[in-house]
């Protein structure tokens, strides 16, 4: 069963990306529509697909809801803002003593010896 969803959700995920890639984009008004009919994705030819006023965007998650694919979160990655695996490794596994060993606040840069400015500091004078 897990088998034919994962081959479901596959075939899902290329039209996805071929929906966005052969888009026609509308820059009088500024907005994305769809160039194919997508009957497994519930978008016709025409539809608008991506705007930037007044607009819910299309979503994923909510079409394989629509087609009742079950624990639909697994196979979508997790949204930027809340984050992926390098802040779970920085939040979970790396621990805080770590950054703030003690080889990093021993560590000081090389202070660079300042040249004596030209003119004493008053900078070029043009007669």
């Amino acid at each position: 069963m897990s088998l034919t969803q994962k081959e479901r959700v596959d075939e899902l995920k290329t039209q996805w990306k071929r929906l966005w890639q052969e888009r026609v984009d509308d820059k009088v008004r500024a907005e994305g529509v769809a160039n194919n009919d997508y009957s497994s994705l519930f978008v016709d030819k025409g539809t608008i697909i991506h705007a930037t006023r007044d607009f819910k965007a299309l979503n994923f998650e909510e079409i394989l809801k629509q087609h009742q694919i079950a624990n639909s979160d697994r196979y979508i990655s997790p949204n930027p803002q809340v984050g992926g695996w390098t802040k779970f490794i920085n939040k979970n596994i790396t621990s805080p003593r770590r950054r703030n060993s003690k080889r990093v606040l021993l560590y000081c840069d090389e202070k660079k010896v300042k040249q004596q400015p030209k003119k004493g500091g008053r900078g070029w004078l043009h007669r």
